[in-house]
């Protein structure tokens, strides 16, 4: 339903409400399943009245609930809404001719909005009591007169429903003096319900097939559940999964076994296992049969525990013995390999610093090795190709004299500075894209991969650096193809969507207002049967460089698609009689004739005009969507026009 319209004033709530309510959910006819007895009165009122929708409703505290229904799909409406709220407070039927000449219900939305109730006739269903659950009503979406014959049909109808209402209430007070004759015999198990609660261990009841029934206070906080959780668990879901296969099953208490003893664990609902001594007999009646199981269970985990910690000391302490004795028989191997490895190492170390300098030489990045002062202590044959210098120029000349850009100098210097003082560095052990010189003075962006290492009491800085600028300048031109249109050269969609969002910023922020121009061309497929699709892509060329020129630097000129054009006005002071000037100057020069190659063409086009009014909460696609319309409404006034002519106003959301 619609929300847009003023809610209408719930109805009184009936003298009676809170003994109604009680016996509407007594009734047990709330939330059930549709029933054939109620869905064919329904049906029937429906034909016999020849109204769309029929319905058999139920007025909860706060909702309209729909036992039957014809002609609707929900199954339940707000109560304050609801016509029936206010029908069963009725002492007879209630009839409206016309919803929107009453003025209870002129501005439901109901009857604003689907499904625009105009005719409304029900009926109170009442208890043997007098109480009013709900009605039996016929909805129209005309207004009408209900003649006396429609009349009676409606209530004796309710008649038929009001009957089967009573039966139901008849068999609810039957019920009700059954219960006070178990209640007598509930009274006899008192004494064993104590005894049951108030043991110092777990006591349950379990089903025949392994639920639990009911469950003492131990029970409960042995195993951390509560009662309510328990009864929807069995045993061998409160089972530890590897003691399951010593569990006890329902075919082993069915064989006459008076009890089973075992001891197991249990799993606690915080997720840890409780060692237990559970005893389970079968509980039967005087013939022999079998009701329930009566489970017993004890807290045994701390002489587990005490077991465990026993047998983990010992086995602890032989494993010491024969640990020590291993150590005793290795040791002089030990000292011997130690000898024979510290020499081995030795070697590696020189191998390793050999095939290290030679990698470092020809690997594909560019390495450099700075002293703590930041000069360069190695500089590969890499760097030598990708900077200019030479390793002999290098060596023993700070970094920032070669590579780095001249405003980055200071920042670098400073960086190192604090590095060695605090230990704390922005750029260590990262990649970082970053701008470099060469020794000619042109620039390149590099890739950087620098780390920091400690070597005795002094600290060197090693940097491996490759060469990006095709990358980036690859990525920028794709970007660039991204955002703009190949036709044209001009922005598109996508970058419109990004920087119109920005503009409307601006304009929130220098409190002056921006206008979009939505342009399409009028004979822009005239063009293209005539001189085909190669003379109209020369034509939105065409346009697009007039857009350009007659737009200033800081309007966004964008194509959106096909023949369709917007055009960003910033800074329209005089709002839309500065965005008329512009478009009536933009609209002169596009009907100026184009000559193509193959022939002249002639063009107009119809503009929409938005005005952004600074900190108005509308949004780029709605600023976008209300140009649109308004060419659109051009388009149809006879083309070759701008609309809005007169100034309208964007309304805060």
């Amino acid at each position: 339903m619609a929300d847009a319209h003023a809610v209408t004033i719930g109805a009184d709530v009936p003298a009676d409400e809170r003994e109604r309510l009680a016996l509407l959910r007594a009734m047990e006819l709330l939330d059930t399943e549709p029933e054939p007895v109620f869905d064919r009165i329904t049906r029937l009122l429906a034909r016999s009245l020849s109204t769309p929708i029929a319905l058999f409703s139920l007025i909860d505290e706060h909702r309209q609930w729909f036992k039957s229904r014809v002609g609707v799909d929900v199954s339940e409406t707000d109560r304050n809404l609801a016509f029936c709220a206010h029908a069963i407070i009725e002492s007879g039927p209630l009839i409206v001719p016309d919803a929107e000449q009453d003025e209870r219900f002129a501005n439901n939305p109901f009857v604003q909005d689907d499904p625009h109730v105009r005719f409304y006739a029900g009926v109170p269903i009442r208890t043997l009591g007098g109480l009013a659950l709900g009605t039996l009503c016929a909805v129209d979406t005309k207004p009408r007169t209900l003649t006396s014959d429609e009349l009676a049909v409606l209530q004796d109808l309710a008649s038929m429903v009001t009957r089967e209402v009573h039966l139901r209430e008849t068999l609810l007070l039957a019920r009700s003096e059954l219960d006070r004759t178990d209640a007598m015999h509930e009274a006899s198990e008192a004494r064993f319900r104590a005894i049951f609660q108030h043991a110092s261990v777990g006591i349950g009841l379990i089903s025949k097939d392994g639920g639990w029934l009911s469950t003492n206070d131990a029970l409960c906080q042995l195993v951390g559940y509560s009662r309510n959780e328990l009864r929807q668990m069995t045993l061998q879901q409160l089972t530890h999964p590897e003691d399951a296969c010593y569990d006890v099953n329902v075919e082993v208490l069915s064989s006459h076994v008076k009890a089973h003893k075992i001891e197991k664990r249990y799993l606690h609902k915080g997720g840890k296992s409780i060692w237990i001594s559970e005893s389970i007999s079968p509980k039967t009646t005087r013939s022999g049969k079998i009701e329930y199981y009566i489970a017993v269970v004890a807290d045994i985990q701390a002489n587990k525990d005490a077991e465990m910690a026993l047998s983990t000391l010992h086995r602890e302490l032989e494993e010491r013995v024969q640990a020590r004795t291993r150590q005793l028989s290795e040791a002089n191997r030990a000292l011997h390999d130690v000898i024979q490895r510290q020499q081995r190492a030795e070697q590696e170390v020189l191998d390793r610093e050999a095939e290290l300098r030679s990698i470092i030489e020809n690997a594909n990045d560019a390495y450099i090795n700075l002293d703590e002062n930041g000069v360069v202590t190695a500089w590969n044959r890499m760097a030598e190709e990708t900077f200019g210098w030479s390793a002999d120029e290098t060596i023993g000349i700070p970094l920032d004299h070669l590579i780095i850009p001249v405003e980055m100098r200071e920042a670098h210097r400073a960086g190192m500075a604090r590095y060695l003082a605090t230990g704390k560095a922005k750029v260590l052990d990262q990649r970082l894209e970053l701008p470099a010189v060469r020794k000619d003075g042109t620039s390149l962006m590099v890739e950087v991969r620098l780390r920091a290492l400690k070597v005795n009491t002094r600290t060197q800085f090693s940097a491996f650096l490759h060469d990006i600028s095709d990358r980036k300048d690859m990525e920028a031109r794709r970007e660039q193809e991204a955002r703009h249109d190949a036709l044209t050269g001009l922005i598109n969609r996508r970058a419109l969507g990004e920087l119109l969002p920005l503009a409307l910023a601006r304009a929130d922020r220098s409190q002056r207002p921006m206008a979009l121009l939505f342009i399409d061309l009028d004979g822009f497929k005239t063009v293209n049967d005539t001189f085909g699709h190669e003379a109209g892509d020369e034509l939105l060329r065409v346009i697009a460089t007039r857009l350009r020129e007659g737009s200033r630097a800081s309007d966004m000129v964008a194509r959106l698609a096909g023949d369709e054009f917007t055009v960003a006005l910033e800074g329209v002071q005089n709002g839309l009689s500065d965005a008329r000037a512009v478009a009536a100057k933009l609209l002169e020069s596009i009907a100026e004739p184009v000559e193509l190659r193959c022939g002249t063409a002639n063009v107009h086009a119809s503009m929409g005009i938005a005005v952004y009014e600074p900190c108005s909460a509308i949004n780029a696609t709605e600023l976008i969507r209300e140009a649109d319309s308004w060419m659109y409404k051009a388009k149809r006034a006879g083309k070759g026009t701008i609309f809005p002519v007169t100034p309208t106003h964007t309304k805060s959301r």
